[in-house]
């Protein structure tokens, strides 16, 4: 806990980051090694937020998907010393493994495009030239977003990326920005099973149905594989927080956890600290929320300035997208052996995260059911066993396994707590394995919308996640997304809802550091 003084304030420093999920760590550590005074507090007991991982079973599991892509194409690795500190990836090769719940043999993305298509060449020859085609169109594209995203999305930083690359890909970018994914990827493939898959993992992943004009660049999903190394942490994927919050205790910064924040300090129209919910008041010259934004608005801020008032109401009157997505972690005697018609001769099956999707039908129509609060019959499934490639996570005799599925959604009529969805969800993965993979489960549980949001403090399962284009970060509109300032002075935004956006990514802690350091 944080220790007081006799005049009731708990603590003072230079910048208080609210949220110790990846990017609230990130941006402590850039602003701690700049020579500032920062606390960093957060609600839960353990850090990471939803990149952590957990005891559980006698193994570790991993909160959320455990494979991280895009970390690693920016300089935080090492900017901040990760590798000294202690933070140490497995690469994951193939990267994803797909199949479909219709008839078909599997294929596997590579890191290398001439893999992927010799893989193609087994499975769907018909295909392996149109991935051919799809990579030299997409891979350009998907080299400018991770260089855009890396440098900033200040103007000049963007026009320098682009610059830089020639101007290859923006063309294409800014075409497929407002085209539907599933257009993008008819527009080269004639196959549903070979790009439903990277559909499930664009757009289905944001919680949008694939069909929907503005997901194109969610057709980007395979090109990112053969752009950044797929790769999971030593121990788990809450390896990256714990070494994060290590560094920043390392480098002398202030961390605190259990202490929920009840409202944000005003002074003469200007963030100047944080209330928690104990009444302590913690003093600072900045405040960053790496937190749910509608939170940080509508909750904390109590007494807003005048000139904020647009923002507020901006962010009261948009609608807040409800979880979607659920996880299912069970202790197994023994890994799943898939039926052998689908691996074919697919060599270490379980070494990436598996792809199991119906028709992109199928997936529209069960994103239109989440306003019913139903599961589709054939969900989309993403199955791994991080513990094959990552030992140290289980016991010899033991494997970690985990599910997670799409959509489904918070309001689910009877509640989650007695659903018997989950058990199902287990019974149909199953349907793809040699028999016998059921009676190996021992304990498992299943993460639905209602447990991120009790665990996770993610209202209705959901934190929100950065929606705009690349045109919404070179106009720097909506400012405190794009920009991390917001109109309150002195308080900033950084996390999912900021750009770059969701996922295991780190860049939108970077940036709002150095957003808060040329304020100061």
């Amino acid at each position: 806990m944080i220790e007081g003084d006799d005049t009731g304030l708990v603590s003072s420093c230079d910048v208080v980051v609210v949220g110790a999920g990846h990017n609230g760590l990130v941006a402590a550590n850039y602003l701690q090694r700049a020579g500032l005074d920062v606390l960093l507090v957060e609600a839960r007991t353990a850090v990471g937020g939803c990149s952590a991982s957990e005891p559980f079973g006698g193994c570790t599991v991993n909160i959320c998907n455990c494979d991280h892509i895009t970390f690693r194409t920016t300089p935080v690795f090492d900017e901040l010393g990760l590798v000294e500190a202690g933070l140490a990836y497995l690469d994951v090769e193939p990267s994803q493994l797909n199949m479909t719940w219709d008839p078909g043999p599997a294929w596997a993305v590579w890191k290398s495009v001439d893999d992927t298509v010799d893989d193609l060449r087994r499975t769907y020859p018909h295909e392996a030239d149109n991935y051919r085609r799809y990579a030299e169109a997409a891979v350009p594209v998907a080299r400018l977003v991770l260089e855009a995203a890396a440098a900033g999305p200040w103007r000049t930083s963007l026009l320098r990326t682009v610059a830089e690359r020639r101007g290859r890909g923006v063309r294409r970018l800014l075409a497929w920005s407002s085209m539907s994914a599933a257009a993008v990827m008819r527009s080269f493939f004639t196959d549903e099973r070979v790009y439903a898959p990277g559909l499930a993992t664009g757009p289905v992943v944001w919680g949008l149905s694939p069909e929907l004009p503005g997901t194109g660049l969610g057709a980007l999903t395979y090109a990112f594989r053969h752009v950044a190394q797929v790769g999971r942490p030593v121990g788990g994927s809450g390896a990256l927080g714990q070494t994060l919050a290590d560094a920043f205790v390392a480098r002398g910064g202030r961390l605190r956890t259990g202490i929920r924040v009840d409202s944000i300090v005003m002074e003469d129209g200007r963030a100047i600290g944080i209330r928690t919910s104990t009444g302590d008041v913690v003093r600072s010259r900045r405040v960053v929320s790496a937190t749910d934004p509608r939170r940080t608005f509508l909750e904390w801020l109590t007494d807003p300035p005048y000139g904020a008032g647009p923002l507020i109401e901006r962010w009261r009157a948009q609608s807040h997208q409800p979880g979607y997505e659920s996880k299912i972690d069970a202790i197994v005697r023994h890994a799943p052996v898939y039926l052998n018609d689908r691996i074919g001769e697919v060599e270490s099956p379980l070494v990436p995260s598996t792809m199991i999707v119906p028709t992109v039908s199928e997936m529209h129509q069960a994103y239109l059911a989440i306003a019913s609060g139903t599961v589709a019959r054939r969900p989309v499934m993403f199955a791994n066993v991080p513990s094959v490639l990552d030992p140290s996570m289980a016991p010899a005799d033991r494997h970690v396994f985990s599910l997670e599925v799409l959509f489904t959604p918070y309001h689910h009529p009877g509640g989650w707590p007695s659903s018997s969805e989950p058990k199902r969800w287990l019974e149909t993965y199953a349907t793809m394995c040699e028999p016998g993979f059921l009676d190996g489960v021992g304990d498992w549980r299943a993460m639905t919308p209602d447990r991120y949001e009790s665990d996770f403090h993610m209202p209705e399962g959901h934190a929100t996640s950065f929606a705009g284009g690349p045109m919404a970060a070179l106009r720097g509109r909506p400012r405190e997304l794009t920009r991390y300032k917001t109109s309150v002075p002195g308080l900033f935004l950084c996390g999912a809802a900021t750009f770059p956006g969701a996922g295991i990514w780190g860049a939108s802690g970077r940036h709002c550091a150095t957003a808060v350091l040329r304020s100061l």
